[in-house]
C-alpha cells in the first residue's frame, strides 16, 4: 500500500445485533492480501459452523483492486453484496467482514435482508472503529547543539511530530512528517536554521488517526 493515506477498520472486532429473532454477529478485520481476507473468513465458518449463515465481504488494494462478495445460502445479492456496499460507501481499503446468522425463525424478505446485512456492517464499523492512515516520512534533522532548544519547541508547537532525538557529535532530530509535506517542511528547517541543518529523508511508515463516525 502506498496511497498517501486511506482508511481501514481500527482492529479486529466483532458486534452482535438482533433482528426480528436472527442474531447477527459481525466481525471485521484488516486484510493486506486475498489469502489472509480467505483464511479469516474460513476461521469464523469453522468457529460458527452451527450456523445458518457466515456471508463475506471484502475489499483489499490501493484502488480496491480486490472486491469479493459471498451470500452462503441467503438469496443472490441479499447479503455480500450489500455488506460489500457498506465498506465502499466508508472508503474502506484492505479490510474483511464476516456476518454469522443464527436464524430466529422469522423470514425477513429480500429487501429486510439487505437491510439487515447492511445495518449490521454499519453499526460494527461504528463500534469497533475506523481510522485514517496517513504515509509519514522520517526527516533527519542534524544541527549544531546550539540551535536544539529553538527547534524542539518550534518542532513540538508545530503539526509535526518527533521520532527521536539522537545525541552525537552534532544533534540529530528525527520528525515525522506527512509525505506530501516534506518539501514544505525541509524548506521550514532550511529557512528556521539559516541553511546550517544537515536534512534527509529516510524510511515511511503509516501513523493512524481516528475518524469519529
Amino acid at each position: 500500500m502506498t496511497l498517501s493515506n486511506y482508511y481501514t477498520v481500527k482492529e479486529n472486532g466483532f458486534h452482535e445485533i438482533i433482528i426480528q429473532k436472527s442474531r447477527f454477529i459481525t466481525y471485521l478485520a484488516r486484510a493486506t492480501t486475498e489469502e489472509q481476507a480467505q483464511a479469516f473468513i474460513s476461521e469464523l465458518k469453522k468457529k460458527h459452523h452451527d450456523a445458518n449463515h457466515n456471508c463475506s465481504a471484502y475489499v483489499i488494494g490501493e484502488r480496491n483492486e480486490i472486491q469479493k462478495a459471498n451470500d452462503d445460502g441467503e438469496p443472490s445479492g441479499t447479503a455480500g453484496v450489500p455488506m460489500l456496499e457498506v465498506l465502499k460507501k466508508r472508503d474502506l481499503r484492505d479490510t474483511v467482514v464476516v456476518v454469522t446468522r443464527y436464524f430466529g425463525g422469522i423470514k425477513l424478505g429480500g429487501g429486510g435482508l439487505i437491510r439487515a446485512y447492511g445495518s449490521s456492517v454499519s453499526e460494527a464499523l461504528n463500534a469497533v472503529g475506523v481510522v485514517e492512515r496517513i504515509e509519514h516520512t522520517v526527516v533527519s534533522v542534524t544541527v549544531d547543539y546550539t540551535w536544539l532548544g529553538k527547534l524542539e519547541n518550534e518542532l513540538r508547537a508545530s503539526v509535526h511530530q518527533i521520532d527521536q532525538i539522537h545525541y552525537l557529535d552534532q544533534v540529530q532530530i528525527d520528525v515525522l512528517v506527512k509525505t506530501a509535506d516534506v518539501p514544505d517542511f525541509l524548506d521550514w528547517m532550511t529557512n528556521m536554521t539559516n541553511g546550517q541543518a544537515n536534512l534527509s529523508s529516510g524510511s515511511k511508515r503509516y501513523l493512524e488517526r481516528d475518524i469519529i463516525s
